[in-house]
């Protein structure tokens, strides 16, 4: 029996139009984003519609208008397919969040405006510090590390073999670039972020998020939902929110998660949300897993096709 698991997309995943044709053929959508709306007290569903770009990037809206795709491409997966079961669920940085309240740890609402709670105190964090982040294409993580010590940077992300990000004060990781290329990565690219996600420079936004997450209710998930900063399975309540909290300034290890879960004997991935980031780190990491996605109309007839 295949065991199926769900992830959720971080940031960086959010593109001008997301869940826009969702939510004009399904009225069981439509209903999501205006229930968002309401939660959060501004219109989030059209800037995921219509933009513009600069304001969806803000990370006080990027990060709740990916939550609400993949919340709600999940709603429109279980609508098609009533008898979908998935054994687990994970997410990258904020799509935590989203496997979270999928596992029933928390609540819709209280997810959607933690997460927002969530961006405002990295852009927060983003804009006290002068940071930057960078991919590394074809380093392995050995070497990588040892770029980021002769720098004073760190390891941000653990994608998947031969894609890692390091994130850090924008000088230094000027510095790590040049380091990295001449460890022989074929790649060594500075990326387009806000600030020094995911390092020790987004350590203000801890004490605060620590105090969002105290005011909602948070629950054991009804299936392993796998923590970022682990790459296990969450545990109890009080344990989410210390997760979350250290997510915040700690890597997140996306290929040892994904490992963690392919060793339990899953077999098929559904990502859902925008983007597809998430199926191409699969596909270095164990080629032979089944990949889905929904991010439209379009893949969610695909999705279901290949699910009922």
């Amino acid at each position: 029996m295949s065991k199926t698991a769900l992830l959720f997309a971080g940031q960086g995943a959010q593109v001008v139009g997301m869940g826009k044709d969702l939510a004009e053929k399904y009225s069981s959508a439509k209903m999501w984003f205006d229930r968002a709306n309401a939660a959060v007290g501004y219109d989030l569903a059209a800037i995921c519609f219509n933009g513009p770009e600069p304001e969806l990037t803000r990370t006080e809206n990027a990060q709740p208008g990916i939550f609400l795709v993949g919340w709600v491409t999940f709603q429109l997966l279980k609508e098609q397919v009533p008898a979908l079961k998935f054994d687990a669920a994970a997410g990258l940085s904020l799509g935590e969040f989203t496997a979270l309240a999928v596992g029933g740890a928390m609540s819709f609402e209280d997810g959607l405006r933690a997460v927002r709670q969530r961006g405002r105190f990295m852009q927060e964090a983003c804009d006290a510090t002068r940071g930057g982040m960078a991919a590394i294409i074809g380093l392995d993580e050995a070497p990588t590390r040892e770029v980021c010590a002769a720098a004073g940077v760190v390891l941000a992300n653990l994608n998947c073999p031969g894609q890692l990000v390091i994130s850090g004060e924008a000088d230094k990781i000027a510095q790590a670039v040049e380091l990295a290329r001449a460890k022989g990565a074929k790649r060594a690219i500075a990326l387009t972020v806000a600030g020094a996600y995911h390092s020790p420079l987004m350590a203000g936004a801890r004490p605060k998020l620590q105090v969002e997450l105290e005011k909602i209710n948070i629950t054991a998930p009804v299936v392993p939902v796998i923590a970022n900063v682990t790459a296990l399975p969450h545990d109890r309540p009080s344990g989410i929110r210390e997760r979350l909290v250290e997510q915040v300034t700690s890597s997140v290890l996306w290929e040892q998660s994904m490992r963690t879960l392919l060793t339990q004997g899953f077999t098929r991935f559904v990502e859902l949300g925008p983007g597809t980031a998430l199926s191409g780190f699969m596909r270095r990491i164990d080629k032979n897993a089944q990949m889905l996605n929904v991010a439209d109309v379009a893949s969610l007839e695909t999705t279901v096709k290949a699910l009922v």
